[in-house]
């Protein structure tokens, strides 16, 4: 029989990672005067100041910003194939109209975007950057108490493996042990962001390993319910099971609408769900609630073997 595969529908800011909180001081204010509010502050800036300069120089985004796609794929059937190593992006005249000319150009970008995505920010920055980006990591991962490295942690969790991490800002030399043979298991990012400062994000929070740039959604300009919609349908089968984690009002709706388990991440100290803090334990109660637990239904079935 066709195992049961549990895919995980992740917001990105303020649940795989903190930014937005600590740019606006909610994330500091949460803990009464522990935390120095304008510290948090200055690595927010930090971390803007490092998307913004990837996403201009390697990532084509002053050329598409205005081109906003939900996924990497949108525009694949534009893509005729061909060799881009000698093509010069700088002079193939992409501007409006939205035409057909203009998408093949953008599905050209897109495809540069995925394969250096895949590669990692080890084969796309130079040492100096690379440095400077894992102390901006090592330094934010302390000021928030371990809740990127928690993160990453539970996400490889999810996923079903260990994963012995390197100090790297890329997903290399990783060393994985499987630790689930029960279920297959999907990680799915849906952020509100703009898609590809978001593929970006994943490189610099040290994501990309573990969501694949196939799975990286932006609702910017469709909405968080068409996004859930399109997952239904890729995912289509009994044995698939949903589940929905974030902090914001839209995906806990949007998963309401779907009828999938939704688990509220808050920043707050001393929260159960929040990093560190989130179990698989405590998603198992979720998916309990609204698919049953996966032990009855074993019983059942052999049960019904032995009749």
């Amino acid at each position: 029989m066709d195992r049961v595969t549990n895919v995980y529908i992740w917001d990105m800011d303020e649940t795989l990672i903190l930014l937005k909180s600590l740019l606006n001081g909610t994330y500091a204010e949460a803990f009464n005067g522990s935390k120095d509010i304008q510290k948090g502050v200055e690595i927010g800036k930090m971390w803007e100041k490092h998307i913004l300069q990837i996403c201009d120089e390697l990532f084509f985004y002053e050329q598409i910003e205005n081109y906003n796609t939900p996924f990497l794929d949108a525009l694949s059937q534009y893509d005729d194939g061909c060799d881009l190593s000698d093509y010069n992006f700088g002079k193939d005249g992409l501007s409006p109209p939205y035409d057909d000319a203009n998408k093949r150009k953008l599905a050209y970008r897109h495809r540069v975007i995925a394969n250096k995505y895949k590669q990692g920010l080890h084969h796309i920055l130079d040492q100096r950057m690379l440095n400077l980006c894992n102390e901006l990591y090592d330094s934010t991962d302390e000021y928030t108490d371990k809740w990127l490295s928690s993160a990453r942690s539970f996400l490889e969790q999810c996923s079903g493996m260990n994963e012995d991490s390197s100090n790297c800002c890329s997903s290399a030399g990783k060393s994985i042990n499987h630790i689930d043979t029960n279920f297959n298991h999907i990680n799915i990012l849906v952020t509100s962001g703009s898609l590809v400062p978001s593929l970006v994000k994943c490189l610099l929070f040290r994501l990309d390993g573990l969501i694949a740039h196939g799975n990286v959604y932006s609702s910017w300009e469709v909405g968080k319910p068409q996004c859930f919609q399109w997952i239904k349908e890729r995912f289509h089968s009994p044995n698939f099971r949903f589940c929905v984690i974030g902090d914001g009002w839209e995906e806990c709706e949007a998963a309401q609408a779907m009828r999938w388990p939704f688990v509220k991440i808050d920043l707050r100290p001393g929260s159960s769900h929040r990093f560190p803090g989130l179990t698989l334990k405590t998603l198992g109660y979720y998916f309990a609630i609204v698919y049953g637990s996966p032990d009855t239904e074993n019983d059942e079935d052999k049960s019904s073997s032995q009749m």
